[in-house]
């Protein structure tokens, strides 16, 4: 936003009290005597949009999946200085403009410290965008599952379970129970670091609440049988995010629910929590996500039911968010864009033959104290037969045969005398290139086994997952790749 950032401060609207998990205040009548209270909604001209995010500028684009998801996020500065998050629809999405319009405004009427709230939206000839408050502290899964500095803590843990069944009564309470797959990128942190609902899950989709975008192995057991979310639903993804704030990692329910059948709990637990939290609060929050996750939709607990159960295993309530969170109070700025590299600029686009030549220049030398070319060339002659293999592999990968360069490169693998990062990394390239990307997943997290900090490991992660539809993933592993390429440039 270049300089204009500096002059505002974020989330205008936000409360200035100290947070307290015991007071919730339902923005619709003002909070304090009206302090909290957030514009109604409005329907926004498409200049002003266009003016508050530079023309939807790539620069300004803050969502989990990118400037090729369908449905993009951008950061905006309106004219009176406040920060709000665009979400720009593609074509085909909504239709029915009436439809889309009637849908937004029937969100746009709910208001809670516990939503980003929807503002407003914008339904002018084919465009359809809606306008939700701004929150500067990135999601959940970024502090959860990739945190730089300190793992989250029990604590504030608890307090994002906590608020989020909050949000979720709140909703229920008015009428808009459904919200659209719940996952640790739906939950936001406003500059005080209090977690938010995202307001977007609650619009009903195009096609009427009728798919279900997540990872089928996080799938309610009865959206499979039915095609259909339920309130219930619902409850069963709050209940795998129990599991993603208990283990600090996204586990599927049903080896989370073995691993408890079995009362092989520290499994499950995150290790980096060691001693921070007592047995009977972890048994509680496991024994609550069990009930979550019941196959049967009815015998779940509804919204009251969990808030009633986590206010009672509350901790540390009169520390403030920001200070559990980790983060300086009120100096958050807007993500920054990634600037991506060649490499990541193709993996972006998928665009495999760019890969491909990349790997080909780049050759081994990025195998060096690992599987050098000169320690191939030092082999005895026992180990000549795996040497050719390597050499028909790199043959036919040049030649871009690639099904015989995932044969050569198989057999070198399989040999077990030397162990490559490049050779995994250009097998995972044929995999693609071949329709193969579970396989090609495989490799690239082999290849990460094999050389940690490798960025060209994590980049091909990132186009697998890409490829698997694993969006949110694959944008981690792309922030991976360029944060590792960027300190190699620096070394």
């Amino acid at each position: 936003m270049g300089g204009r950032s500096s002059k505002f401060s974020f989330c205008c609207w936000h409360s200035s009290r100290k947070p307290s998990p015991h007071d919730l205040s339902d923005l619709e009548n003002g909070g304090e005597n009206g302090k909290n209270a957030l514009p109604s909604f409005t329907e926004f001209s498409l200049d002003v949009l266009m003016s508050a995010t530079e023309g939807f500028s790539a620069d300004n684009i803050v969502s989990e999946h990118g400037e090729k998801a369908p449905n993009v996020v951008f950061k905006g500065l309106l004219e009176n200085g406040h920060w709000v998050a665009v979400k720009r629809f593609n074509r085909s999405a909504w239709p029915d403009s009436r439809q889309f319009l009637d849908e937004a405004k029937a969100v746009g009427h709910l208001r809670s410290e516990r939503l980003a709230n929807l503002l407003g939206c914008c339904c002018e000839g084919e465009q359809r965008l809606l306008v939700a408050e701004f929150m500067p502290n990135e999601t959940l899964a970024k502090h959860l599952f990739h945190w730089d500095n300190q793992p989250m803590k029990w604590a504030m843990r608890l307090r994002v379970a906590f608020y989020l069944a909050q949000a979720m009564e709140y909703c229920s309470s008015k009428g808009r129970a459904i919200y659209h797959d719940l996952n640790a990128y739906r939950i936001l942190f406003d500059q005080d670091g209090n977690p938010r609902l995202s307001c977007f899950g609650l619009m009903k989709n195009s096609r009427d609440g009728k798919s279900y975008s997540t990872n089928l192995a996080f799938t309610p057991p009865e959206y499979m049988r039915t095609g259909r979310v339920t309130s219930e639903s619902v409850v069963y993804s709050f209940g795998t995010m129990l599991l993603d704030l208990l283990s600090g990692k996204h586990i599927p329910p049903s080896h989370a629910l073995d691993l408890i059948r079995v009362k092989n709990l520290s499994m499950l637990m995150d290790s980096c929590l060691e001693g921070d939290f007592s047995n009977d609060d972890g048994t509680e929050l496991v024994r609550l996500a069990t009930r979550c996750l019941q196959y049967e939709a009815r015998e779940r607990p509804n919204a009251k039911s969990l808030v009633n159960s986590l206010i009672t295993i509350q901790k540390e309530t009169e520390v403030p968010s920001h200070v559990l969170l980790g983060i300086r109070h009120g100096a958050a700025t807007p993500p920054q864009p990634l600037v991506l590299t060649t490499m990541g600029e193709a993996c972006l686009r998928r665009d495999l033959t760019a890969l491909h030549e990349i790997l080909q220049k780049t050759g081994y030398k990025d195998d060096e104290g690992i599987a050098n070319e000169l320690s191939f060339q030092m082999w005895t002659n026992q180990m000549q037969e795996t040497l050719n293999s390597k050499q028909q592999g790199d043959a036919a990968f040049r030649a871009k045969d690639f099904i015989t360069a995932i044969e050569c490169y198989t057999q070198f693998n399989d040999g077990g005398t030397m162990v490559s990062p490049t050779i995994y990394a250009r097998r995972c390239l044929c995999y693609l290139m071949s329709d193969m990307a579970q396989e090609a997943l495989g490799d690239a997290m082999q290849a990460q086994v094999i050389s940690s900090e490798w960025p060209t490991a994590f980049y091909l992660q990132s186009v697998a997952l890409f490829t698997l539809g694993m969006e949110n993933d694959a944008q981690e592993a792309l922030k991976e790749a360029t944060k590792l390429e960027g300190k190699r440039s620096k070394n």
